[in-house]
C-alpha cells in the first residue's frame, strides 16, 4: 500500500491541477457510497465512477495560482492571461 501511495505522491507533485488527487478521493468516495448502500452497484463500478468524477472536478482546480504557460494540448493557463508575453 505504501508504494502506490508514494508513486501517486510523486506523480501528483508535478501536476498543475488536482486531477489525480480528485480521482483518488472520488474512488474512495465511490467505494464508501457503495459500502454504505447509497448506490446500488458493485464496488469496482462505484470506484470507477467516483474516480472519473473526482478527476474531472480536480482538473479544473489550479494548484499554485501561478502562470504555468501552455499545457501539452496548447491551452493557456488562465493565470497567464494579461501577463507579459501572453495574450489577454
Amino acid at each position: 500500500m505504501a508504494a502506490p501511495l508514494a508513486a501517486l505522491t510523486l506523480v501528483t507533485g508535478c501536476a498543475e491541477n488536482y486531477a489525480a488527487e480528485g480521482a483518488a478521493a472520488g474512488a474512495a468516495a465511490g467505494v464508501l457510497a457503495d459500502e454504505t448502500g447509497v448506490v446500488d452497484t458493485d464496488t469496482g463500478t462505484a470506484a470507477a465512477v467516483g474516480a472519473a468524477v473526482g478527476a474531472a472536478a480536480g482538473y479544473f482546480i489550479d494548484k499554485d495560482d501561478g502562470c504555468d504557460g501552455y499545457n501539452r494540448e496548447g491551452e493557456l493557463d488562465d493565470d497567464c492571461r494579461g501577463q507579459p508575453g501572453y495574450p489577454d
